[in-house]
C-alpha cells in the first residue's frame, strides 16, 4: 500500500515538474521574441515565470541549454510547417522560397539557428549536445523524405539538399540581422544596396543553383555508369 502511494506521489511530482518546465519554456520563448538573444536574462525570465532564479537551473543547467531546447522545439515546429507547404512536383525555386519564408515566419528558429554552432552548443554538456544532434538527424530524415518527393530526387540527393539548405539559410539570413532602417529616409543607392543583400533573393537564387547542381551531378554520374 505504501509503495503504491509513493508511486502515485512520484507520478504527480513528475507531472508537475514537466508542467513547470513547459511553463518556463513558454515564458522563455515569449521573452526571447521580445528582447532577443543578447538581452535575454535568466533573472528576468525567473520573474516572468514566477520562480526563484535558482529554480530555473533545476530544469536547464545553463542559459544556452534553455536556448538549445527552444531551438529543438522551433526546428520541429518549422519543419512541420515547411513540409505542409510542399507539393508534388515542385520547382526548385518554389521549394527554396517555401523553405526561406516558413523559416523566417517562425520568429524563434532562425535567430537561434544562427547562434547554434558558434555560441549555444559550446555551453552545454556533451550528453545534452549528443541528444540535440540526434533530434537534428531525425528532422533531416523527415524533411529529406518530403524533399525527395517534392523535387523528384533520390533520398540521398534529398538529404544532401536538406543539409546544404541549412548552411545556406544561416549565411543568407545573417544579412537581415543588421539594424532596422525601415523608418529612416535613405538615399536610393543605399536602399538598392540593402535590398540586394536581403536574405530572400540571396537564399532563393543560390538554393536553386545548389539543387540543380546536385540534380545535374546525379545525371552526369548516371550517364557515366551507362557508358
Amino acid at each position: 500500500m505504501n509503495s503504491v502511494v509513493a508511486i502515485n506521489r512520484r507520478a504527480r511530482s513528475d507531472e508537475q515538474k514537466a508542467l513547470r518546465r513547459q511553463t518556463v519554456l513558454r515564458a522563455a520563448e515569449a521573452y526571447f521574441l521580445e528582447v532577443g538573444y543578447e538581452a535575454f536574462s535568466m533573472a528576468q525570465l525567473a520573474k516572468r515565470a514566477g520562480l526563484v532564479k535558482g529554480t530555473l537551473y533545476l530544469y536547464f543547467k545553463t542559459r544556452e541549454e534553455l536556448f538549445l531546447t527552444l531551438y529543438e522545439e522551433s526546428l520541429t515546429r518549422w519543419s512541420q510547417v515547411f513540409i505542409s507547404n510542399l507539393s508534388e512536383p515542385m520547382s526548385s525555386e518554389a521549394y527554396a522560397r517555401a523553405l526561406h519564408n516558413t523559416a523566417l515566419a517562425d520568429g524563434t528558429f532562425v535567430p537561434l539557428l544562427i547562434r547554434l554552432e558558434h555560441v549555444i552548443e559550446h555551453n552545454v554538456s556533451t550528453p545534452r549536445l549528443i541528444e540535440s544532434k540526434r533530434v537534428f538527424m531525425q528532422r533531416v530524415e523527415v524533411i529529406a523524405e518530403s524533399t525527395s518527393k517534392a523535387l523528384a530526387l533520390s533520398l540521398r540527393q534529398a538529404k544532401e539538399v536538406t543539409k546544404t539548405m541549412g548552411v545556406l539559410l544561416i549565411g543568407a539570413t545573417r544579412t537581415d540581422q543588421g539594424p532596422s532602417l525601415e523608418d529612416e529616409e535613405l538615399p536610393v543607392d543605399v536602399q538598392d544596396l540593402i535590398a540586394s543583400f536581403s536574405s530572400e533573393p540571396l537564399f532563393v537564387k543560390n538554393a536553386v543553383r545548389i539543387i540543380e547542381g546536385i540534380r545535374a551531378e546525379a545525371t552526369a554520374n548516371s550517364h557515366k555508369t551507362n557508358r
